[in-house]
């Protein structure tokens, strides 16, 4: 009896030795299948269901469609690049969304603005262009011109060059010289600048200037005495006047450019 019951007792203790076995297995497998899992989910390169690439038409965050189409011309943050600060406050209080919407969607002819709607051959959306100026109003700051009316966007009279003339030197002179080709600051009447900017243009330097290079704008060329709308005018008048019809060329004709070996 006692070899029999010594037996069975060996029999039972080898059986829970093996289940204990197989299941000590069984969650060692789990704990590396879960391992596995855990390290796929984290492996360079795999992408995340939080992090999928969203289509470039589907894109309407304000920062990154600014930062790809409008910065290297107009600056981080909209000041501090080659053309006009769309932060600007005075530019802010004279443009509508209307006029932002019209330009950033079809450019300005003749310049270095380009389209940007796909309506009129550009890479946006109508949301996308729509968020581009609702992003550059939201720059806007209430009050910043302390109650003063900025001057018309766009020129509410022809101007008068001969009258510019006598603005400019008024005005404009101090800085840029007597005939504009500098001083202080530099030539507002080089050939190739003004072959670059439309008389739209010319008209929002003037009002608005540079700031954060020292140039005022409309109101502080001459102490007291802001510039009046048609003064704006005649002046931009004036400086349109100085365009040269070959932007750029040394010579007046091809005759002159053979006479001095220009086409050598």
């Amino acid at each position: 009896m006692i070899g029999r019951t010594m037996i069975r007792e060996m029999m039972i203790r080898e059986t829970m030795n093996k289940r204990a076995v197989l299941i000590s297995l069984a969650c060692s497998l789990a704990s590396i299948a879960l391992l596995s899992s855990v390290a796929c989910s984290n492996s360079p390169g795999r992408v995340e269901a939080s992090s999928e690439v969203s289509p470039p038409n589907e894109i309407l965050a304000f920062n990154v469609l600014y930062a790809q189409n409008c910065a290297g011309c107009h600056g981080p943050e909209g000041k501090g690049g080659a053309a006009i600060s769309l932060a600007d406050p005075v530019f802010l209080a004279m443009a509508d969304d209307v006029t932002i919407r019209r330009t950033a969607a079809n450019g300005v002819t003749g310049t270095p603005m380009p389209a940007f709607a796909q309506s009129a051959g550009g890479m946006l959306t109508d949301k996308q262009v729509d968020a581009i100026v609702q992003g550059i109003r939201a720059w806007a700051k209430p009050g910043a011109l302390g109650g003063v009316a900025a001057p018309s966007y766009t020129a509410q009279a022809a101007g008068d060059a001969q009258r510019g003339a006598g603005v400019y030197q008024t005005y404009c002179s101090s800085c840029h010289g007597a005939n504009g080709s500098g001083g202080k600051a530099g030539s507002i009447v080089d050939s190739s600048y003004l072959a670059l900017v439309s008389d739209q243009n010319l008209r929002l330097n003037v009002i608005l200037g540079r700031p954060e290079i020292g140039a005022p704008d409309w109101r502080g060329d001459v102490p007291d005495r802001p510039l009046s709308e048609q003064e704006i005018s005649d002046v931009v008048a004036w400086l349109a006047g100085r365009r040269s019809a070959l932007p750029g060329q040394p010579y007046a004709n091809s005759s002159a450019g053979r006479a001095t070996g220009g086409d050598r």
